[in-house]
Parts: C-alpha cells; sequence; structure tokens
C-alpha cells in the first residue's frame, strides 16, 4: 500500500480519500492548533495540560479490514509513550476527529463511528464546515453517546480535553478572542 497515495481500507475494500477542501482544510488546522496546550508531556500550569500525541491524516490500522487516515488523532502519552514512526499506526487512538465534507458525511457519521466504536476509541468530534458545529462522542459500552453539540459563537470545554475552553468559531474562521 503505497503511503504518498491518499487511501483508506473500509471493510477490505480500497477507498480513495478526498484531498481536503478549503473550509474544510482550515477546520482540521485550526483544531489541531486549539489544541496546542495538550501537545507536551503531563503536568505544568493548567492552561498548559500536557499528556498527548497527535497526528494529522495518519494511516490507523484498527482492524485487518480496516484501515484509516482520519483528520486527527490523538493518543494519551501514558498508552503510548513515544509517537510511532511506522506505518500504518496499529495502536488506537484516545480521541479521533472527523471532518466533515458534502462527499464524505455518510461515512464519517455512520461506517466510521461504528467501526471507532467497535475498536473502543474513547472520543470522536465530528467537525462540521457547513454546518459550522462540533459535536463531541464518549464511547459507552451500548455506543457513541453525545456530550456536546456546539456551534459557531460559542465556548465550550470539549471532552478529553475540557481542561481548556476552546472558541468553536475559531474551527471556521473566526479570530480568537
Amino acid at each position: 500500500m503505497p503511503e504518498e497515495d491518499r487511501y483508506e481500507i473500509v471493510d477490505g475494500e480500497l477507498v480513495p480519500k478526498e484531498a481536503a477542501r478549503g473550509p474544510q482544510g482550515r477546520a482540521q488546522g485550526e483544531a489541531f492548533h486549539l489544541l496546542t496546550p495538550f501537545r507536551r508531556s503531563s503536568g505544568g500550569p493548567p492552561d498548559r495540560p500536557g499528556g498527548w500525541w497527535f497526528a494529522t491524516e495518519v494511516l490507523i490500522q484498527l482492524e485487518p479490514r480496516q484501515i484509516f487516515r482520519p483528520n486527527l488523532s490523538g493518543w494519551r502519552r501514558n498508552h503510548m509513550p513515544e509517537m510511532p514512526t511506522g506505518s500504518p499506526i496499529t495502536l488506537v487512538p484516545d480521541w479521533t476527529g472527523a471532518i466533515l465534507s458534502p462527499t464524505n458525511a455518510g461515512t464519517d457519521t455512520v461506517t466510521k463511528m461504528r467501526l471507532y466504536h467497535r475498536a473502543h476509541v474513547s472520543h470522536y468530534w465530528l467537525i462540521d464546515p457547513e454546518r459550522e458545529t462540533l459535536t463531541v462522542h464518549r464511547w459507552t459500552p451500548d455506543g457513541y453517546l453525545l456530550v456536546l453539540g456546539a456551534r459557531r459563537g460559542e465556548r465550550v470545554r470539549a471532552e478529553p480535553f475540557e481542561a481548556v475552553e476552546l472558541q468553536v468559531g475559531v474551527l471556521f474562521g473566526d479570530d480568537e478572542d
């Protein structure tokens, strides 16, 4: 499987992954930036809680026939002390985020959500640039529980990063206050 191609394997089938368009690319970059306080070792001041590794668009193997390239992924450093150098990463992320587009919304909100749940991904965010919303889901044995729905103009503490308040509109082009 060539790394330079943009693809995923869903239910054993090679599926091309569309490159991000402007609004999706901006939302992905801004989400990564908003998580900056967590991209360091644990400890330190409350506004810099740390404890996470993050990656964008890396291949993650959840099962033998399921290899995804999530827009955003995060692992707690106590679960993964060092970021792997190989591909695909076989350690299930603790958090993943999808940036919805008109062409991938069904896959991200149904197919991938089911598979992330089956793999025990603790939190799954859906960022929708078209509707300017953020939805946060937490893993439970019975399915993902919607724990937060927010839109542009709101400030939230979104699991699992509730230590820092996030301004939702920044995902969609607003300047930070």
